[in-house]
């Protein structure tokens, strides 16, 4: 999930979203943090939503890492006396007990006993964000007023298979939650959805991005389920959930410049279908408020 040059359009959208693209049982919700309590130890956790993949200034290329992404902007906010921002752009759940690249071992290596703020992103690498935007913006060039990406994932029977992956997703957010509770027991776990990158409308915009009209409403609701799952997870293993797409309406990829949280695939803002700093900025935002 990496920013792309603004020649070479079809190729472009295909190399640019492959590249860029003890249990808790019975526990309540996070432990509430008063907005003025000090914080002594922030972890920050995730993927490329919280990396900032893209943002200038990029501060880990290894990790599409920015010095603007939203865990910076909330260490500058409230200033704990430690601060890890562990966030890869291309993570997984998988990655944070397991090392992502040479210099990235494995996320939950920054968690301890003094860990009092932990926030995360994670989910959509899971279900495969890359490729389904490869395939929704590559299927769109060739059948622009059908939904050629929905009936991709549709199976014969009818089944919407991002919509099981979504749900077989949920267990491994779980396990992650879980995972932090374990390795940072007193902390407050704030975990974000992800802002909205189309209209919320379900409309489409042919001429920033080539996602088909009939395949803008599925993937809103594809958005919104995933969404959903973690809010569910969140609630379901002591963690908060962060909503960052309510307030990212009408500032999708289809804005203009100055408008728009996020960034389509001709930019230098940030990765193509990835918050740039403003879109940072709300996320940041949104984590804050949450305490």
């Amino acid at each position: 999930m990496r920013s792309v040059s603004s020649s070479r359009r079809t190729h472009t959208v295909l190399a640019a979203a492959t590249a860029a693209l003890a249990t808790l049982a019975g526990l309540g919700a996070s432990p509430a943090m008063a907005a003025d309590t000090p914080v002594n130890r922030y972890v920050a956790l995730g993927d490329s939503y919280a990396s900032g993949a893209g943002v200038p200034e990029q501060v880990d290329s290894a990790c599409t890492r920015s010095s603007r992404n939203y865990p910076a902007l909330v260490n500058a906010a409230l200033a704990p006396g430690a601060h890890k921002d562990v966030t890869c752009g291309g993570a997984t759940t998988v990655h944070m007990t397991t090392a992502q690249n040479s210099s990235a071992p494995p996320q939950f290596d920054a968690l301890n006993a003094d860990t009092d703020l932990v926030t995360l992103t994670i989910g959509g690498n899971d279900i495969g964000f890359a490729g389904i935007i490869v395939r929704c913006v590559s299927l769109g060039l060739f059948n622009p007023a059908g939904s050629p990406c929905k009936s991709s994932y549709t199976s014969w029977s009818g089944t919407d298979r991002l919509a099981a992956t979504i749900s077989a997703t949920a267990p491994k957010v779980a396990a992650t939650l879980d995972g932090i509770r374990r390795r940072a027991p007193h902390a407050q776990i704030l975990v974000t959805g992800y802002p909205a990158i189309l209209p919320d409308d379900g409309t489409n915009c042919p001429s920033v991005v080539s996602i088909a009209k009939g395949d803008a409403p599925w993937l809103r609701d594809t958005h919104k389920r995933l969404n959903s799952m973690i809010a569910a997870q969140a609630a379901a293993h002591g963690a908060r959930y962060v909503d960052t797409y309510s307030k990212s309406v009408g500032h999708d990829i289809c804005k203009p410049v100055g408008t728009r949280w996020m960034e389509p695939l001709s930019t230098n803002a940030a990765a193509p279908f990835h918050p740039n700093a403003a879109g940072e900025r709300a996320m940041a935002d949104a984590v804050l408020a949450a305490r």
